[in-house]
């Protein structure tokens, strides 16, 4: 919602301050000079990605769009389910969540968290960790650089819908001076016209270079920062995972293994430590 407000904020702020200056708007309506523009940029984004990033960047898209973002509940969530499961292996052994490794869709602890059970990267890292600790006598430090590397791989693939846009703003501006240079070339076959188709033309060719500034800085730009923030957002969330599954292993109890995860929350959304033990408390009980 907040992205289709400020690209509404973006045209407004263009649009009146136009009509401030008593501009004619259908001058700014030049069809030629978008499908240039417009074109030339989708073409080239084809040229530069595969087809597995085109669809990352349609998901990314769609991502800003719905403006979602990890809530102080969502944190709460999965500190609460990293909680449970490691006051089950505390009490009952590492066996007892064999169960809900091998089959996550019908644990009773994953089904009871179903936000975490819908990020699918999530689950793996902690069903795909507690496989690793279970089959193997992988040291902690070991663990943490297991689970680090995946971090980073993933970030990168998160990364790569970013720089795809970006990379497309960079080259509007270009475009748009492209599409300027041949309406100036236009312009010029009509030399022998009247100062005022002349003046009419060569507005329309500068169109073109404002078309390609204002979607560079206006709106794809703005666009891939947004997904770059997502990207970020989503490390942050799959790093508080990873500390605390990494203290547990270390064999904190379970309590200050969660405390470990809660640290790294960011501080807008972080829980307090209160709320923390009384949710803990509940699951002992």
């Amino acid at each position: 919602m907040l992205v289709l407000i400020g690209a509404l904020i973006v045209i407004a702020a263009l649009v009146g301050g136009f009509l401030v200056e008593k501009g004619n708007l259908w001058i700014l309506v030049q069809p030629a000079e978008a499908i240039i523009i417009f074109g030339a940029a989708i073409g080239g984004f084809m040229i530069a990605s595969p087809v597995k990033v085109m669809k990352s960047v349609m998901n990314g898209v769609l991502v800003i769009l719905e403006g979602k973002t990890y809530s102080k509940a969502d944190y709460m969530e999965v500190l609460m389910l990293l909680g449970e499961v490691f006051y089950k292996i505390r009490k009952e052994g590492l066996i007892s969540v064999e169960n809900d490794v091998d089959n996550p869709a019908r644990s009773p602890i994953f089904r009871k968290y179903p936000k975490f059970f819908r990020n699918q990267h999530a689950l793996s890292l902690v069903v795909d960790t507690l496989r690793t600790v279970m089959t193997t006598k992988i040291e902690p430090h070991e663990l943490e650089s297991l689970i680090g590397a995946e971090l980073d791989t993933h970030h990168e693939e998160l990364m790569v819908p970013t720089r795809s846009v970006s990379n497309m703003a960079d080259a509007l501006p270009g475009l748009g001076i492209v599409a300027a240079v041949m309406g100036v070339v236009l312009t010029m076959q009509k030399i022998g016209e009247p100062p005022e188709i002349l003046g009419h033309s060569i507005g329309a060719a500068l169109v073109g270079t404002f078309l390609g500034v204002l979607m560079c800085y206006g709106f794809v730009g703005p666009a891939a920062r947004n997904m770059e923030y997502h990207a970020s957002e989503e490390l942050q969330y799959l790093s508080v995972l990873k500390m605390a599954i990494v203290a547990f292993v270390s064999g904190a109890a379970p309590q200050v293994a969660v405390e470990f995860g809660r640290r790294v929350i960011p501080a807008n959304v972080k829980p307090s430590f209160e709320e923390i033990e009384q949710a803990i408390r509940r699951i002992k009980k």
